[in-house]
């Protein structure tokens, strides 16, 4: 696996960094074993804004729209955003515990944010997302791979983690796409 992406300290060296306050610590001795991709787009099918690095730094001012008033004061995050743009912007250290899964089981081990790493693609679920998306996603899976290799395959979306909570990334994401792209050369 070739990739230009890079791993440092937690930090990809690809990403704009913007930290958030939302994170704490894994449990002691957890290993990275899972990747779970999700969606997310403020307001609702609106993008490149600025919305979503406000939300994830709790900095969204709920009077610039209606939606707001309702998520202004959740505290969440996650590891990596990848806009429309295929700009990687890095909220959380992968060594720690990001706040992206919420209420979450996989393979029958709950609160998969102890274990995981959550890539939020700007999108919704219905829309489809973009080839630069596509591109930066796959680079970003190919180092974290490299990085951690107890992930293996266990990549999944928030969907199949929470489901009847989470549809996302929803129907909208190509996942043989993906899949096909992360192990090309």
């Amino acid at each position: 696996m070739t990739n230009t992406f890079t791993i440092e300290n937690g930090w990809l060296s690809a990403a704009r960094r913007v930290p958030s306050p939302n994170f704490n610590q894994r449990p002691v001795g957890t290993d990275i074993r899972l990747l779970v991709i999700h969606n997310i787009s403020l307001p609702p099918e609106q993008f490149e804004n600025g919305y979503i690095e406000q939300f994830f730094t709790n900095q969204l001012d709920a009077s610039e729209h209606p939606y707001f008033a309702t998520i202004a004061d959740i505290q969440v995050s996650s590891h990596l955003l990848i806009t429309r743009s295929g700009e990687v912007v890095q909220f959380v250290s992968f060594d720690q515990r990001a706040w992206h899964a919420g209420q979450s089981s996989y393979q029958g081990t709950a609160d998969c944010n102890d274990f995981s790493i959550g890539i939020e693609l700007e999108g919704t679920d219905t829309l489809p997302y973009t080839d630069k998306q596509y591109l930066a996603l796959a680079e970003t899976t190919k180092a974290l791979l490299i990085h951690y290799p107890t992930i293996g395959n266990h990549i999944t979306g928030h969907s199949d983690i929470a489901p009847g909570r989470k549809t996302d990334p929803g129907p909208a994401f190509d996942w043989p796409r993906y899949l096909s792209d992360i192990n090309a050369p």
